[in-house]
């Protein structure tokens, strides 16, 4: 089988949960080698997931002509320059959400994969849920009728210290917002690929209970020129934690009450069901996967630049 040739720059939580992991057991992944800020604890993660080389600096890791591929897993405020960077060195690469702080940066970043003949993708991993699938599956079957209204929360209780490794994430100059620029546009993805494009949107960002640099809730209403209106509510400050997608229609609805784990409830004129459509155990390994396929086979990503740039632009619009 052949075999792309990765390596990954980032060694945070999500990388040692889930990237590495996907990239240590696809048939079609050669882990190769990682690189991270803290040098010293390079090799133990390499070793621990099966890497068979760390390395000093990002630089170096691009230098190694034994790998393909990069996965950038570090702050947003990263992403644009390692890109470049990375592609500039003949290197596919698969960059971690939001794509970048602005659209300028997602722009260049475009251009430059293009013009060096590399694949870029954005690790909008929500994209290949089955749930979604389904979802989009029963809303053009006509089922439940008409979309109409859409409701997503998104809650989840964060509020790092000073000196935690995941302090940056409240820091505007490396996260580029709060939970409505983290996970928030994860859930506009999700919005995005269930109803198409958006013609309005307006957003209100608020610093209720912490004080930081960023805001800790946020609320987003949309307009899809599909004729749907939708609501995004996010925050930092919540003791109960929620996922939910609640979507209602002329002839019924669809309720997702935690969408990471993909249970669906469907409420219609011919009774109620329940259905289970789980993510992969790895939610990472999907997306992954796609883009290894995208570059072996020589297609498209099924989330590439485009995705990320509109989902940048739409969050430039919320946060005003």
């Amino acid at each position: 089988m052949r075999k792309l040739k990765w390596g990954l720059v980032g060694c945070g939580d999500i990388s040692r949960k889930r990237v590495a992991p996907a990239l240590r057991d696809l048939p079609n992944c050669d882990f190769v080698g990682v690189a991270r800020a803290r040098y010293e604890l390079a090799e133990s993660f390499a070793k621990e997931f099966g890497a068979r080389k760390w390395f000093r600096s990002f630089d170096d890791l691009l230098a190694d002509d034994e790998i393909d591929a990069v996965y950038i897993a570090t702050p947003v405020n990263l992403h644009c320059e390692q890109t470049i960077t990375a592609a500039e060195a003949g290197k596919h690469v698969l960059c971690e959400k939001p794509m970048g702080m602005n659209t300028k940066e997602c722009d260049w970043m475009t251009d430059v994969c293009e013009s060096n003949g590399v694949f870029l993708g954005i690790a909008y991993y929500r994209h290949f849920y089955p749930v979604i699938g389904r979802i989009r599956e029963i809303i053009a079957s006509g089922e439940i009728g008409k979309p109409v209204f859409a409701q997503v929360n998104a809650f989840e209780y964060f509020d790092p210290p000073p000196e935690s490794d995941r302090h940056w994430f409240v820091e505007q100059d490396k996260a580029g917002g709060g939970p409505m620029f983290d996970f928030g546009c994860h859930r506009i993805e999700v919005l995005l690929n269930i109803f198409g494009a958006v013609s309005f949107v307006k957003g209100y960002l608020d610093t209720l209970v912490f004080e930081r640099e960023v805001e800790d809730t946020g609320t987003a209403f949309f307009r899809f020129e599909s004729g749907v209106n939708a609501v995004l509510n996010v925050t930092h400050a919540s003791f109960e934690a929620q996922d939910t997608l609640d979507i209602f229609c002329t002839d019924g609805s669809i309720h997702v009450p935690v969408l990471n784990t993909g249970s669906m409830r469907l409420i219609s004129k011919n009774g109620n069901r329940e259905e289970s459509h789980p993510p992969h155990s790895n939610i990472h390994l999907p997306l992954v996967d796609d883009f290894t396929c995208a570059i072996l086979d020589g297609h498209d990503p099924a989330v590439g630049p485009e995705t990320g740039r509109e989902v940048s632009r739409i969050e430039e619009e919320i946060y005003g």
